[in-house]
Formats: C-alpha cells, sequence, structure tokens
C-alpha cells in the first residue's frame, strides 16, 4: 500500500526535525508538509530533512490539508496519514493506525489519545469535554461511537474522495467522522499516544479565544451535516 504523510505547519521550525526524523523509515512514499503562512524556517527545515513543501496562503487547518491534498492528486497514493507538526504525534504509532487499512477492516482509522496515553496536560479538560460532547451529538445523529477528534488518522484516498472534505479551518477533523458516519463508511479506532508540544503554543488549546472558536466550529459541522443527511 502506498502511503503518503501530510502535515500542516504554521511556525513549527522547533519541532519540525524530530517529527520528520521520527517519520523516517516508516515505509511512506511522500511525506508533504504544508507551510500555512509561517514566519520561521518551518520550509526550510522540511526541505532539508527531504519533506514535500506545499505553501497555503489561507491560513486555517483544514485549508492546509485541501492545499496537501491538491498537491497528491497529481499522483493519488493508496491512502493518507494525517498528523500535527507538533510533536505531540507518535510516528511510531503508523503500524497500529495503517494495519485496519492494509488488512481491510476499515477505510477510516482514527488515532484514539482518550483511550491511547495522553501525557499530563495534553489534553486540556476543556478539550476532553469538547471531544465527549461532540463525539456523543455523531453518536445520537448516526449510531457511531468515536471517542476522539483527535488529529492523527489514517484514510483511503478512494474514501477521501467520497467525503468531498471542505471544511477550511477548525471543523476538518469532526466533518471527516460526522461524513463518514452519515455515508456508513468503515472506521476503527486504535489508542494512540498524545504528547505535549515540543515547542511553540497551540494554535486552537492555547487560547480562550481559540478554543471558544473551534468548538463554536465542530457543533456547527455537526449540526450541517445532520441538516445535510436528512431526506
Amino acid at each position: 500500500m502506498r502511503v503518503a504523510a501530510l502535515m500542516p505547519a504554521l511556525d513549527e521550525e522547533a519541532s519540525l526535525p524530530a517529527v520528520l526524523a521520527g517519520l523516517a523509515g516508516r515505509g511512506l512514499e511522500r511525506i508533504v508538509v504544508v507551510d500555512n503562512g509561517s514566519r520561521d524556517r518551518t520550509a526550510e527545515v522540511a526541505v532539508a530533512a527531504g519533506a514535500v513543501v506545499v505553501f497555503c496562503g489561507r491560513r486555517g487547518y483544514g485549508s492546509a490539508c485541501l492545499a496537501g491534498l491538491d498537491r497528491l492528486a497529481d499522483d493519488p497514493p493508496d491512502a493518507v496519514v494525517f498528523l500535527d507538526a507538533d510533536g505531540a504525534d507518535d510516528p511510531a504509532d503508523l503500524p497500529a493506525l495503517l494495519a485496519p487499512l492494509r488488512d481491510d477492516r476499515a477505510e477510516l482509522v482514527i488515532g484514539s489519545r482518550v483511550t491511547g496515553n495522553a501525557d499530563t496536560g495534553a489534553l486540556t479538560p476543556v478539550q476532553r469535554f469538547g471531544n465527549a460532547l461532540s463525539c456523543r451529538l455523531i453518536e445520537l445523529a448516526w449510531g457511531a461511537r468515536f471517542t476522539d477528534l483527535g488529529p492523527m488518522r489514517a484514510v483511503r484516498w478512494a474514501t477521501l474522495e467520497r467525503l468531498q472534505m471542505r471544511d477550511p479551518d477548525f471543523g476538518w477533523t469532526v466533518e471527516m467522522q460526522a461524513r463518514a458516519a452519515r455515508l456508513g463508511i468503515p472506521w476503527m479506532e486504535v489508542p494512540v499516544r498524545y504528547r505535549r508540544r515540543v515547542a511553540g503554543q497551540s494554535k486552537v488549546a492555547g487560547t480562550l479565544k481559540g478554543s471558544v472558536k473551534a468548538g463554536a466550529k465542530i457543533l456547527f459541522t455537526i449540526g450541517r451535516e445532520f441538516v445535510r443527511g436528512r431526506p
């Protein structure tokens, strides 16, 4: 199975070297780092490590993911792994994340920080509450019992085409899971480790404003998908 890794990155110069080193030797066909308007040497660090760099001028996690997928569409892999560039996701979890795809047990695999091993303080109380509420709403709407909206996930390329992802920012992860649930796409969760970020501050959980905006967008996205899925 040809697998590409995709990482949105904004001012992650300090954390990227360790993340890219951790991905080396994992059997990935390509590593795509999407520079989402960094003011530091994020792009230079990625290029030096052999990654493909895509520049995305429109800020937003979803926008960066869409830009990376657009680049991969020139020669689509069989599957894409999404992970953050801040060092919180552990590349050592890649084999477990990809195994259900390789064995045809799932088309989408979510790395669950909730059932896995999260470092103390890596997941804030606000994140835990937001995860629990969002996953409960998805279950009520479509019966899919997720435990997390974690950024580390693997999905088949053909499934991504079915999902028709479009969210430009905080709703990206929940849009993927809500649409998968609504469309009846086979999914699984595997426990993953979640570490405190290597450097810098989270663009979402690091500020009250970011947390509120993310929470509102996640709830809006679930509601939008619910309405869209009605006859």
